[in-house]
């Protein structure tokens, strides 16, 4: 089965770690997608983006980043999405995005036709990917 849901970076910080921040449509989206045990992809800038996050202290995690990876990694119904160069190429077709991670993990969620899970307002108001809001 195939992913239908790419999460931003602060959705899987809030449903790893706050599930209350969550809408009640992202919080519904993926508990039906844990339902029906179906994957759930991530950027691979979504992890370098926690990574500094943690590191420059304007995140702070229930567990050690180690842990929090270990158990992104050991968690079988996440999917690292890797920055290829057709995600890379539609980077550049991003500009209305100023943020870098924004940019790659929308043009993540563009080159493979997954809906964004975001809060995100400029992302949202960009109308350049299908969201849950």
């Amino acid at each position: 089965m195939l992913p239908r849901l790419l999460l931003d970076t602060h959705i899987v910080v809030r449903w790893l770690g706050d599930i209350k921040r969550l809408s009640r449509e992202q919080a519904r989206t993926l508990e039906k997608a844990v339902r029906r045990t179906e994957p759930i992809a991530l950027s691979a800038m979504t992890l370098l983006e926690i990574a500094v996050l943690v590191s420059e202290r304007r995140l702070t995690l229930k567990a050690s980043l180690d842990e929090f990876f270990n158990d992104l990694q050991s968690n079988p119904i996440f999917r690292i999405l890797p920055i290829t160069y057709e995600i890379a190429s539609d980077v550049f077709s991003l500009g209305a995005l100023k943020d870098p991670a924004d940019r790659a993990i929308a043009a993540t969620a563009r080159v493979h036709r997954l809906q964004l899970v975001t809060s995100d307002q400029r992302i949202i108001e960009s109308k350049l990917v299908p969201v849950v809001e």
